[in-house]
C-alpha cells in the first residue's frame, strides 16, 4: 500500500538527546519497506494458494480480505495505544505482531490450514497498522526539522522499492519450477497430486520465517535505541467528533474513493500473474525474462523458468513502473493541481483497463501494467484531499480515511468472484472504481459543509 502522509500538526518538540539521529531514522525507514514487502507478498500468495490448498480464485482472493480487514480493525486502538504508550512502544508492539504472523506461516503450512494462513496475514496486518500509523511523524522528528519533507519522500522510496521484492521473492523461492493447474493435479493419481500440493504449501515456510527474523532483528534495534518522542502543543480535541465530520462531503466521499481505491489495487496487484497468464501465456517481455534469468543466477536458482515464474518478474517490472509513477507523480504535482492530475489518472487508468479487456497478448498486458503508473500517487493524493481543512479535526478525519483500506478485503475477492465468469470481464470491477476516483477528483473534492 503508498505511504499514508502524515497528517498536519504542529510543530513536535524533540527530546533533549537531540544529537545523531542516524541510526534512529535508518531504523524508521526499514519499517517503510517492511510493510510494502508483507503488501507485495499477498498478490504471490493468492496465486500459489490456488494450487498449494486447491482454491478457486474467489477464494484465494480472501487473502486480501484477511490483510485489509486486520488495517481496518486495528487502525484506531493502535493510534489510541501510541496516544497513551508513545510511538516506541507502539512501534514494538507493532513488530512483534509482524515477527509472530510470520511465524505463524510455519505451522499453518504443515497443516495446509488456509483458514490458519489468514489469521497469520490478519496478525501482521494488525501489526502493520502500528507500522505505518507511527512511521510518518517519526520521520519529522528525525532531524532538523526544516528537511523533515526530504526525510519522508526518502523514507518512502524504499516503500517503493519493496514492494518489487514481493513478486521477485515469489519466482525465486515459492512458485514451483514447473506450473501446475487444479484441473491438471485433479487428472493426477489422489497420491501423486497430494505430494505436490504439500510441497507447494511448504515453499513459503523459509521465505516467511527469514522475514520474521528480520523484523525481530528490528525490533531488537528498535529496543535498544534511544528514540526522541514528539510533544505536541497543539489542540488535539476532536471539534465536534463524527458527528461534524460526517457534515464534510469532500470527506465523506474521500473516504469512499479511499475505498474503491485500495479495492482496485488489491484486485490488480492481486490478480496480475492470473492475468498475464491468460492474456499473454506464451509471449513475454524480453527485459522480464532478461531480469528473471539474471536472478535466477544470482540467486544459484534455475535459469529455465516456469509460465508462472516469468508472470511474477513481469509483476516486478509493474510495480517498478507503479515506483517510478510516484516520482514522476511527486515531479509533476509541482505544475498542476493535485486533483486534477487525479482526475487524468484515474480516467487513463479506467481507458487502459477498457484496452486490456477487448484484446489479449502483451497488449492486454502491457496495459494492465500501465495503470500501475497512473495508480501510483491516488493513496496519498486522495488521503490529502479529503483531509484538507480539518483543522482540529484532522485526526480524526484521517482515521477514517485509513480505515478505508477495507475496500482491498472487499473489491479482490468480488473481482475473483466475478473472474469465474470471465477473466477479462472482471476487469469491470477496478474500471468502476476508478470511474468514482475520477469522480472525487473533478467534483466530490471540493470542501463544502453541510449545515
Amino acid at each position: 500500500m503508498a505511504s499514508i502522509p502524515s497528517p498536519t500538526h504542529s510543530s513536535p518538540t524533540r527530546s533533549s538527546s537531540s544529537g545523531n539521529y542516524g541510526l534512529a531514522m535508518a531504523l524508521v525507514t526499514s519499517l517503510f519497506f517492511l510493510w510494502g514487502l508483507a503488501n507485495s507478498l499477498n498478490g504471490t500468495l493468492i496465486k500459489h494458494f490456488q494450487t498449494a490448498l486447491n482454491l478457486n480464485r474467489g477464494q484465494a482472493g480472501f487473502v486480501d480480505s484477511a490483510f485489509y480487514i486486520g488495517y481496518f480493525l486495528m487502525a484506531v486502538p493502535a493510534g489510541m495505544f501510541m496516544a497513551k504508550r508513545g510511538f516506541k512502544k507502539g512501534i514494538l508492539a507493532g513488530l512483534i505482531l509482524y515477527a509472530i504472523g510470520a511465524l505463524l506461516f510455519y505451522p499453518a503450512a504443515e497443516l495446509r490450514s488456509y483458514g490458519f494462513f489468514l489469521f497469520a496475514l490478519f496478525a501482521i496486518a494488525c501489526g502493520l497498522a502500528f507500522l505505518e500509523t507511527a512511521a510518518n511523524p517519526y520521520v519529522t522528528i528525525l532531524g532538523e526539522p526544516e528537511k523533515a519533507a526530504n526525510r519522508i519522500n526518502f523514507a518512502q522510496s524504499f516503500n517503493g522499492l519493496s514492494i518489487i521484492m514481493g513478486p521477485l521473492i515469489g519466482g525465486l523461492f515459492i512458485f514451483s519450477e514447473k506450473a501446475y493447474t487444479n484441473e491438471a493435479l485433479q487428472a493426477m493419481p489422489f497420491e501423486q497430486a497430494e505430494a505436490i500440493r504439500v510441497h507447494e504449501a511448504l515453499s513459503v515456510q523459509a521465505p516467511y520465517l527469514t522475514i520474521a527474523g528480520v523484523v525481530v532483528l528490528v525490533a531488537v534495534l528498535f529496543a535498544f535505541t534511544k528514540m526522541p518522542e514528539p510533544v505536541s502543543a497543539g489542540d488535539s480535541g476532536s471539534g465536534g467528533g463524527i458527528a461534524a465530520l460526517l457534515r464534510k462531503p469532500h470527506l465523506v466521499l474521500g473516504v469512499l474513493a479511499q475505498f474503491f481505491y485500495v479495492g482496485a489495487q488489491a484486485a490488480l496487484w492481486g490478480y496480475f500473474v492470473d492475468y498475464k497468464m491468460l492474456l499473454s501465456p506464451d509471449q513475454d517481455l524480453g527485459i522480464a525474462i532478461r531480469f528473471g534469468e539474471a536472478m535466477a543466477r544470482i540467486t544459484g536458482g534455475n535459469p529455465e523458468m516456469s509460465p508462472v515464474q516469468i508472470a511474477s518478474f513481469h509483476a516486478s517490472f509493474a510495480l517498478i513502473i507503479f515506483m517510478i509513477g510516484r516520482f514522476a507523480g511527486t515531479w509533476l504535482m509541482s505544475r498542476y493541481r493535485s486533483q486534477d492530475l487525479l482526475a487524468c489518472y484515474a480516467g487513463m487508468s479506467a481507458a487502459l483497463l477498457g484496452v486490456a479487456m477487448v484484446t489479449e497478448g502483451l497488449t492486454a498486458v502491457i496495459a494492465i501494467m500501465a495503470v500501475y503508473f497512473f495508480m501510483s500517487i491516488m493513496f496519498p493524493t486522495i488521503f490529502a484531499l479529503a483531509t484538507r481543512g480539518l483543522g482540529s479535526q484532522m485526526k480524526l478525519g484521517a482515521s477514517l480515511v485509513i480505515m478505508a483500506i477495507v475496500g482491498g478485503a472487499i473489491i479482490a475477492p468480488l473481482t475473483g468472484y466475478v473472474s469465474k465468469i470471465n477473466m477479462q470481464v472482471s476487469l469491470l470491477v477496478p474500471v468502476a472504481c476508478f470511474l468514482f476516483v475520477g469522480y472525487y477528483a473533478i467534483w466530490g473534492c471540493k470542501v463544502q459543509d453541510r449545515p
